[in-house]
């Protein structure tokens, strides 16, 4: 479902509120994820951290394929694609779990929140989006947002800061190519196709790291605390992605998108709660910032976009 200039669907109260309820399950759950994901990078690597995401998300989407009798039908027409997509998001998911090594988990969630203003960039360049002035002023200050955080954490920590930028623009590609193949592939396939494609490539960066030894790559044999950190993060990975694609069934993405910057504030309670880190007023200065700039360009979007650029709806995906 979707909305356009000049029209809205009025949905049922309850389908609306399903979708809502879906919706708020999944950011809420989307910190943890990075939770784990902090936890088990103290003890694995992040490309090893990655590989385990990708195993346990791809297991879990294998049932909803044979239920949905996907698996008879699904071909590999479009395989390089999806290995693009793959690889994008391999190296986002390995940038971001490095930056949690070291970074705040609210921090960096906050700043990865610059992708929809490049996703409004990258898709007026390469799909012809049309993008007024107003939207182009949005992104930069949602980016001088992001700078307000990246500052003081580029201090602590150096260039890793901007890593959380990387994992934005990867994503931002992953979403536009998702885009483009959506409309004739199945949303759970393409998770699928693209989960194994995911696999595959974190395996070679592991094999990479055992003869480069690098700390970010070289696998370890996990111990029982660093295993159940890794099943934490599969399993809370999937469970969001499931809420996810149940809310976008429901609800049209307009309507539930500014409902993902919430993140931020689950992120931040999480990370208090766990890792008693809590942003200052300079950064919290930034956050705001950057959930201004990107309320406003979902709202333009919803009132001249016959499709929004920031809608996501068909990748269910949080870092």
């Amino acid at each position: 479902m979707n909305t356009s200039s000049g029209s809205s669907i009025r949905l049922p109260q309850s389908e609306l509120t399903f979708g809502l309820s879906m919706m708020f399950l999944s950011v809420v759950l989307a910190p943890i994820i990075d939770i784990f994901s902090k936890l088990a990078a103290t003890t694995i690597p992040p490309a090893e951290v990655t590989a385990a995401r990708f195993i346990l998300q791809s297991l879990f989407a294998l049932p909803m394929m044979v239920m949905r009798g996907q698996w008879g039908v699904w071909t590999w027409q479009r395989s390089g694609v999806h290995a693009i997509r793959a690889a994008v998001l391999t190296l986002s998911m390995v940038s971001f779990v490095s930056t949690l090594q070291v970074m705040e988990v609210a921090d960096a969630i906050a700043i990865f929140f610059v992708e929809p203003m490049m996703l409004t960039i990258l898709s007026s360049i390469f799909l012809k989006e049309t993008i007024g002035w107003r939207r182009y002023t949005a992104c930069a200050v949602g980016f001088f947002g992001a700078m307000l955080i990246i500052q003081p954490s580029f201090q602590e920590v150096g260039f890793i800061a901007l890593l959380p930028v990387v994992t934005a623009l990867c994503i931002a590609v992953y979403v536009m190519i998702t885009r483009v193949v959506s409309h004739s592939e199945d949303a759970w396939s393409m998770q699928f196709q693209t989960g194994l494609w995911g696999i595959g490539f974190s395996l070679i960066l592991l094999a990479i790291g055992r003869v480069t030894e690098s700390a970010i790559l070289d696998p370890v044999m996990p111990d029982l605390v660093a295993t159940l950190y890794l099943l934490g993060v599969g399993a809370t990975a999937a469970a969001s992605g499931i809420f996810t694609v149940h809310a976008y069934r429901a609800v049209p993405a307009s309507t539930l998108a500014p409902l993902q910057y919430f993140e931020i504030v689950s992120a931040t309670i999480f990370g208090w709660l766990v890792f008693d880190n809590f942003p200052d007023a300079i950064k919290w200065l930034g956050i705001l910032i950057i959930i201004g700039s990107g309320l406003y360009i979902l709202w333009r979007e919803r009132r001249f976009a016959s499709k929004p650029v920031s809608d996501t709806s068909e990748t269910a995906f949080t870092p």
